[in-house]
């Protein structure tokens, strides 16, 4: 017995290939009129610290990465470390509020922070014990924040058994600033700044 030359299966096959092609055909042309998304960067930390930090809560900020982010308050530098929120609920002449994992730190109560090695908690004061008023820090002249969380560092005392801050700052600018900014309500800011060779030293200013 003879087999057909179109059969019904070859006959179905047929008819599926060519009844494809304008499927084929528009799925090519749509991908051709995609539009492009543009390319994300994602930066990283400073500096790689696996093996070198003491604890997992363990980490650093860089100053690119502080560079980056909005700040509305000078307390807001420390929402770089996971888990740690800034609020404030009175004015900005103060110290803000502090938390972090949860735990109310009213205005620097348990949590460390320094300045280039000089705590900047008050021992005493009448607004609260460990008073943290970081107002008088300029963004752009940190170079990079350490941070801890957990009582794990002991040598920083009583004001560090929820974690604890380290500012440090440029001794060398990487380059002159100058910014300025204006806001509602009449907000201005002007930022000047910048490292000097002065004979064998560098001599570095700013201004805000």
């Amino acid at each position: 017995m003879k087999q057909s030359l179109c059969s019904p299966s070859k006959f179905l096959g047929l008819v599926f290939i060519l009844g494809g092609l304008p499927l084929l055909t528009s799925a090519q042309d749509a991908f051709e009129d995609a539009e492009v998304l543009p390319e994300v960067e994602v930066i990283g930390k400073a500096e790689d610290i696996l093996g070198k930090a003491t604890s997992a809560s363990s980490g650093q900020a860089s100053h690119e990465e502080l560079s980056q982010r909005p700040t509305l308050r000078r307390g807001e530098l420390l929402e770089v470390i996971p888990g740690f929120i800034s609020t404030q609920h009175s004015g900005g002449g103060k110290a803000n509020q502090y938390f972090v994992r949860g735990f109310n730190l009213d205005h620097g109560t348990d949590f460390h922070v320094g300045v280039d090695g000089m705590p900047a908690n008050y021992r005493t004061h009448s607004h609260g014990q460990g008073y943290a008023d970081l107002n008088f820090i300029v963004p752009e002249f940190v170079q990079h924040v350490d941070y801890f969380k957990g009582p794990i560092k002991t040598s920083f005392g009583d004001l560090s058994t929820a974690g604890g801050a380290d500012y440090r700052l440029f001794n060398v600018l990487p380059g002159g600033l100058f910014s300025a900014t204006y806001g509602e309500y009449y907000y201005t800011r002007i930022v000047l700044a910048d490292t000097w060779t002065v004979g064998r030293g560098d001599f570095s200013f700013g201004l805000e």
